[in-house]
């Protein structure tokens, strides 16, 4: 099987790691009678060969012995190869062959699939193999390189006929939905026959995991052949496949070998094959968001704590994505914190402390665990500092008036987390109780310590969400004691300079401090808090002009410079020619937060610049929608002009940011943020 590999030259080739003189090496190992280092080989292919999805000459000349590797019985773990062989060939229905973020070059994708595609027969007896891992792995490989579709559906077609392994009737299932994706564009009679045999496997007589799997198909591929009772039927056959589980999971571990691959399985749900099921049904549904809560409801409510858990992971992906009334789910979710310590605890946890203020349906649920159990107010990692216990974290980022109570307790006892102070701005004036302890404790913050800024920032960004002008002899403290090399001083420093702008013209013994910042890197944020406790102009505007312009201030100073200079309004009419420059100029970010400066500081919209701007910048870049909202509502009547754009933003479905991908949990705080923002413009308009 490894006939020419010596007449390579590896070490002329290369992968995302440097040379390839080391590929030889694991693509033997990939047969070696040592499972861990089978586990190892594997691990080395997708981390340097095959890194993040990237095809390079060294992927493209192991393609040949991955391929003899696959056929040959002896070698165990086959299935790994013929799923790296897939992964090369390219994602589900991809056939531009990205190179995935992780290098390589599109031609040798494209030569990659060649070789595949010639090398197709290999599937074709690996279809009908012994080994039911290497079955499962097959379908995948037969659609995306088998040229001929009649032939591809005749195999699928036959082998679902055959196969009695209900996991690899499940990837017949998944190869049939990707056979009809990919050929129903172009009107191909054989992916109408497929969409009928997945609508066929759908119903009875076939077994509630084969249903649901052809039910996750047909939503991706024709959603018109969905049964009308489509979520009443997916719960039932869901509490049917959980009735017919023998057990709750199979082994995950396998070896005991520290690699990726190994991790990765180690870390998969107990019930991945149901977790799939339902990922690909919710993923399909897209936004059918009424029938997906539906649904979750139905998971949530299952007597099979496995499908409660897959619930829970599935709810955090359309809180993300969409803005749905959670108000049942998230209950629900709460409901589930009665359950013991373990996979559905923890998930319950995890996804009510993403949510912050939309958790407030669990509240009561938070509030019984953690007054029930205080030992899970604190949460003591195996590594560094304790950390608030994710309970009480998600009670008090709901903004839940009952947190404060119990962090007073925390805060008054031997062991206090660093990061309590970063959710008292969720509780808002709720939190007061709470100002005391927290000053006594910046009072008490080390100054030359490493943790310093661990330990300071969190309180100085509580007490500046709570106005305490009291705790003004500590800030200053901490700006003029922390010595030179410290730590993350200018992290420290913003934070402190922050603290003061809040105490506004109660900080005036700072004055000679702010003014000593202004040539530092911590010179928009002196400027700011300077301005907000003097009202000084003439010392702050010019201060913000030079970080307009100065290339050399950072990515996100001109912005914030601006924004600054919009707060002042007409006092910063000195900078309206350094602003205009940079809304012909800038970046987004910049071009968006120079116009509501402009706008601000003048009063008046310009039809001609500001407006298109703010307009392309609300479309195109939606991460500026926060800066432009805030703005507008800042505007008063005055901001009428860009209303139309907060009322679409108020009934559109789709929190601001899902378009962009990636997103996660601070992007629903701040779609939340947003949407409050619209309500508030609009409301003062009198037009909401």
């Amino acid at each position: 099987m490894f006939r020419g590999i010596d007449e390579v030259d590896w070490a002329s080739l290369r992968h995302a790691c440097g040379s390839a003189e080391d590929v030889p090496g694991l693509l033997r190992a990939l047969a070696s009678a040592d499972p861990a280092e089978r586990e190892t080989a594997l691990d080395r292919m997708y981390g340097a060969v095959h890194h993040q999805g990237g095809v390079y000459d060294s992927t493209l000349a192991c393609v040949p012995f991955l391929l003899a590797l696959a056929v040959r019985e002896e070698v165990c773990d086959r299935a790994g190869v013929v799923e790296l062989l897939v992964s090369i060939g390219g994602p589900d229905g991809d056939e531009g062959g990205a190179d995935g973020g992780g290098g390589g070059s599109e031609d040798l994708a494209a030569r990659a699939r060649a070789v595949l595609r010639a090398g197709a027969e290999v599937f074709v007896r690996l279809a009908g193999d012994a080994d039911a891992g290497v079955r499962r792995a097959a379908p995948a490989a037969l659609v995306r390189f088998l040229d001929r579709p009649e032939r591809v559906l005749a195999l699928l077609r036959e082998r679902i006929t055959v196969e009695r392994d209900d996991r690899v009737l499940l990837a017949l299932a998944e190869g049939l939905g990707l056979f009809a994706r990919r050929h129903l564009p172009a009107g191909d009679a054989h992916a109408a026959e497929a969409v009928g045999l997945l609508a066929a496997l759908s119903g009875p007589p076939h077994g509630p995991g084969l249903r649901l799997a052809a039910l996750g198909q047909l939503a991706r591929c024709a959603p018109e052949s969905l049964p009308a009772d489509l979520v009443p039927t997916v719960v039932r056959l869901l509490r049917d496949r959980s009735g017919q589980r023998v057990c709750g999971g199979r082994a995950q571990g396998g070896p005991g070998v520290d690699t990726l691959a190994g991790r990765l399985r180690r870390l998969r749900p107990s019930d991945e094959e149901g977790s799939r099921l339902l990922r690909t049904l919710h993923s399909a549904l897209g936004g059918r968001v009424a029938d997906r809560v539906a649904l979750l409801c139905g998971q949530l409510t299952s007597p099979d704590p496995l499908d409660r858990c897959n619930a829970v992971w599935m709810s955090a992906g359309l809180f993300r994505e969409w803005r749905t009334g959670v108000a049942e789910p998230v209950a629900l979710i709460g409901a589930q914190l009665g359950a013991e310590e373990g996979r559905l605890h923890d998930a319950a946890v995890a996804v009510l402390v993403e949510l912050c203020e939309l958790a407030l349906p669990a509240a009561d649920h938070l509030h019984a665990l953690v007054t029930r159990r205080p030992e899970l107010r604190i949460r003591h990692g195996e590594r560094g500092a304790p950390t608030l216990g994710g309970p009480l974290k998600a009670l008090a980022r709901a903004g839940d008036a009952r947190a404060t109570p119990l962090l007073a307790e925390v805060l008054a006892g031997p062991v206090v987390p660093h990061d309590l102070g970063l959710v008292i701005p969720h509780l808002g004036r709720a939190a007061a109780p709470l100002t005391p302890a927290l000053r006594r404790r910046l009072a008490r913050v080390p100054l030359d310590r490493p943790d310093t800024h661990e330990r300071a920032v969190p309180l100085l960004s509580a007490l500046t969400a709570l106005g305490d002008a009291r705790s003004l002899p500590s800030v200053l403290r901490l700006l003029r004691g922390m010595p030179d090399g410290l730590r993350l001083r200018d992290a420290v420093t913003g934070a402190a300079v922050r603290a003061l702008g809040a105490f506004g013209s109660a900080a005036r013994e700072a004055i000679p401090d702010l003014r000593g910042l202004l040539e530092t890197d911590c010179a928009v944020a002196a400027a700011d808090a300077l301005w907000s406790v003097t009202g000084e102009a003439e010392a702050v505007a010019p201060v913000l002009l030079r970080r307009l312009t100065d290339p050399g201030s950072g990515r996100y100073r001109p912005p914030a410079a601006a924004e600054v200079l919009g707060r002042m309004g007409p006092a910063a009419r000195a900078a309206l020619p350094g602003l205009r420059r940079m809304i012909g100029s800038g970046e987004a970010s910049e071009q968006a937060a120079a116009a509501c400066a402009v706008w601000r500081i003048t009063g008046e919209p310009e039809q001609e610049q500001v407006l298109p701007v703010l307009r392309a910048a609300w479309t195109e870049h939606p991460r500026t929608r926060t800066t432009i909202a805030g703005c507008v509502a800042a505007l008063g009547p005055r901001g009428a002009p860009l209303h139309d754009l907060l009322r679409a933003e108020l009934t559109s479905p789709r929190r601001h940011r899902a378009d962009s991908g990636g997103y996660d949990s601070h992007d629903i705080h701040e779609d939340e943020g947003l949407l409050r923002l619209c309500r508030e413009a609009l409301a003062r308009q009198g037009g909401g």
